[in-house]
């Protein structure tokens, strides 16, 4: 049995548990406290990071977008990235988008300050992160509705390694209750069908 190193409230994790179920791969989770820095967990990824998937075989994948693209090779279906190169490209894009750009305005400023900061005893959050991670978010709600105001899904007209990477990040924010839902319409639909698929519950 495969087994998944993963926090829970990290996205990376989210998108990889997503990712596996879609795929309807089965697997076991493994909670990992990275800061602890377990040697049997640094063997696995010296970067000491989650999430990490460890095949039966014992061969160990680290970091979420490797982890997603070996599973789109070693199971092909459902196709998760598209069907042409085009498409894979604006799959990968948007991964890039959610995973880097999103994180680092939103889902840190939030989730970071509000949360793990709090969990590992770093003191109170700074309002100014917060506020610039709720502005932010803003934004990135914008873009997610220009995007499905003109496509079925965020990457095109199937459902794709895009909405699962942009749903991860998003559900970790929605947990703390800091999604501001009703300035986006469009967005907020999006995320309830994503919300709605078995993988995500």
């Amino acid at each position: 049995m495969r087994i998944l190193y993963h926090m829970p409230l990290s996205p990376f994790c989210r998108k990889v548990r997503v990712a596996l179920k879609e795929k309807g791969l089965p697997f076991q989770l493994h909670g990992e406290n990275v800061w602890d820095r377990r040697d049997e967990f640094l063997k696995l990824n010296p970067a000491c990071t989650v999430p990490v998937l460890v095949e039966a075989d014992g061969t160990a994948i680290a970091d979420s977008r490797a982890i997603v693209e070996y599973l789109q090779e070693v199971q092909p279906h459902p196709d998760l990235l598209g069907a042409t190169p085009a498409e894979r490209a604006e799959t990968r894009r948007l991964i890039s988008w959610f995973d880097e750009k999103f994180y680092n305005e939103a889902t840190r400023n939030l989730v970071g300050e509000k949360v793990m900061k709090r969990f590992l005893g770093r003191g109170e959050p700074e309002s100014a992160i917060v506020r610039a991670g709720l502005n932010n978010i803003r934004v990135h709600l914008d873009y997610i509705a220009y995007l499905t105001e003109r496509r079925s899904w965020l990457a095109g007209e199937k459902f794709s390694l895009a909405d699962i990477t942009a749903a991860a990040q998003m559900s970790t924010i929605d947990y703390i209750g800091d999604v501001p839902w009703s300035h986006q319409e469009a967005a907020r639909d999006w995320y309830a069908r994503i919300k709605s698929r078995p993988s995500f519950q």
